[in-house]
């Protein structure tokens, strides 16, 4: 059995999607989650599925202890689903290829420190795009600039508000981003 350690900063929409995905399959399942916000929705939703949950600050994600807490676990399949800060490049060097992120458009475009969620959104609707998407793409040192494992396009209507962009977004996230993390641990079988 595969384990996906996933780490969040917010509601946690994609973190539970992943989640409930897994729970009582035969390839994997979530078996942590770690957030960098005491108040961060996805507490809830990841202790709603009885799967245990590590509360950290910013300084503690570059100290060893949070290195070592991972190393403890040996996950197969690091998750960053909506999780705000640069990951460390220590953790990197120590899984590579087995850190993924998913970014709310279709990288190159609109990536780097800053772009998340509405940021995006609101570029995406201001620079008239007539598409945008997702990227689901491993992680290395620098934001957003890991190789990219799947993209999945959205048409931006000249109507669209960033909210309603917003909302396309989630549907492909929903969609896709638990297939493509079971498709990566089939893989790695």
């Amino acid at each position: 059995m595969k384990k996906i350690v996933v780490f969040a900063s917010g509601s946690g929409t994609n973190a539970e999607n992943i989640i409930q995905h897994f729970k009582g399959g035969a390839i994997g399942n979530v078996v942590w989650v770690f957030t960098n916000n005491a108040k961060a929705k996805v507490i809830d939703r990841a202790k709603n599925h009885a799967v245990p949950v590590e509360v950290f600050t910013k300084s503690e994600l570059y100290e060893s202890d949070l290195v070592q807490k991972i190393n403890a676990i040996q996950p197969d399949l690091i998750v960053l689903a909506g999780f705000l800060l640069k990951f460390p490049d220590a953790i990197v060097a120590a899984y590579p290829d087995r850190i993924i992120n998913i970014h709310p458009a279709l990288l190159p475009k609109y990536g780097g420190k800053g772009m998340y969620g509405m940021h995006v959104h609101r570029a995406v609707v201001e620079n008239k795009e007539k598409e945008t998407g997702i990227t689901i793409h491993y992680v290395n040192e620098n934001y957003d600039e890991g190789t990219i494992i799947f993209q999945k396009q959205v048409t931006v209507l000249t109507t669209d508000t960033p909210e309603v962009v917003a909302e396309k977004i989630h549907e492909l996230e929903q969609k896709y981003f638990p297939r493509v993390v079971e498709d990566l641990l089939k893989a790695k079988s």
